[in-house]
C-alpha cells in the first residue's frame, strides 16, 4: 500500500471545516483560513497544517474519505454480500458520502490533473482503490492483487467522472453505469477463465524432471 499523507485530527478537522468554502474559493489558503475561522482556529495554522498547499489538502481530503468509506462499509455489513456486490456497495457508499461535496471533488480532480501533480494523482487513485478492495474484504496477496486494482482503478475512475455530471436522484444513473462496468469486467474475467481452461487442455505443460 502506498504511504498515506500524514494523519492528524487537526488536519481532518480543518478539511471538514473548509469544505463548505471550497465551491467558492477552491482548495485555497483563503478557503482554509475561512474554515479555520469557523472552528475558532487561527488562520496562521494553515501553513503548518498543509505545507504542500492545495495538493496537500486534496490528498488529505481523499485519504479522509477513504477512511470514512471503510468505516461505513464495516458498519453497513457489506461483507455478507458477494464480492462484486460488495465492491458496488462500497463505491455507492463513497459516492453517497461525497454527494454534498461534489464541487469540492470536481475541483480536487482538476488540481490532481495538473501536469506537476501526476505522482500525487496516481497515489490518491491507488490508495482509494486499495481502500475499496480492503473494505470489500479482499485479502489476496498474489499477482491478482495488482490486476484487480488496475481493473478497479479504471472502473472507479470512469464512474467518478460520470458521477460528476449526474444529477439523477440518489445517483441512480451513476449506479446503473457502475453496474454496466462491473458486468463488463465480470464477462472479461469469465472469458479469460474459459480461455485458460482451453489452453490447459490443448497445450503440453512442462512436467517436473
Amino acid at each position: 500500500m502506498i504511504q498515506p499523507p500524514e494523519r492528524l485530527p487537526d488536519r481532518d478537522a480543518a478539511i471538514d471545516a473548509m469544505l463548505p468554502h471550497v465551491p467558492f474559493d477552491g482548495w485555497s489558503r483563503r478557503a482554509l483560513a475561512q474554515g479555520l475561522a469557523d472552528i475558532g482556529q487561527p488562520a496562521d495554522d494553515a501553513e503548518l497544517l498543509f505545507p504542500g498547499g492545495a495538493t496537500d489538502m486534496v490528498e488529505v481530503y481523499a485519504d479522509l474519505a477513504d477512511r470514512r468509506m471503510e468505516q461505513a462499509a464495516a458498519d453497513s455489513g457489506v461483507i455478507d454480500l458477494r464480492l462484486s456486490q460488495r465492491v458496488r456497495a462500497v463505491i455507492a457508499l463513497r459516492l453517497e458520502a461525497s454527494r454534498p461535496h461534489k464541487e469540492a471533488v470536481r475541483r480536487g480532480l482538476a488540481i490532481l490533473a495538473l501536469p506537476g501533480n501526476a505522482r500525487a494523482a496516481a497515489a490518491v487513485t491507488a490508495r482509494t482503490v486499495d481502500a475499496i478492495w480492503h473494505a470489500s474484504g479482499d485479502i489476496s496477496s498474489d499477482f491478482s492483487w495488482y490486476t484487480k486494482r488496475a481493473i478497479l482503478a479504471s472502473v472507479y475512475g470512469a464512474t467518478l467522472l460520470f458521477w460528476l455530471r449526474d444529477d439523477s436522484e440518489g445517483d441512480a444513473d451513476t449506479l446503473a453505469f457502475l453496474d454496466r462496468r462491473l458486468a463488463g469486467v465480470a464477462r472479461i474475467g469469465k472469458l479469460r477463465g474459459e480461455a485458460s481452461k482451453t489452453l490447459r487442455r490443448l497445450l503440453p505443460w512442462p512436467t517436473a524432471a
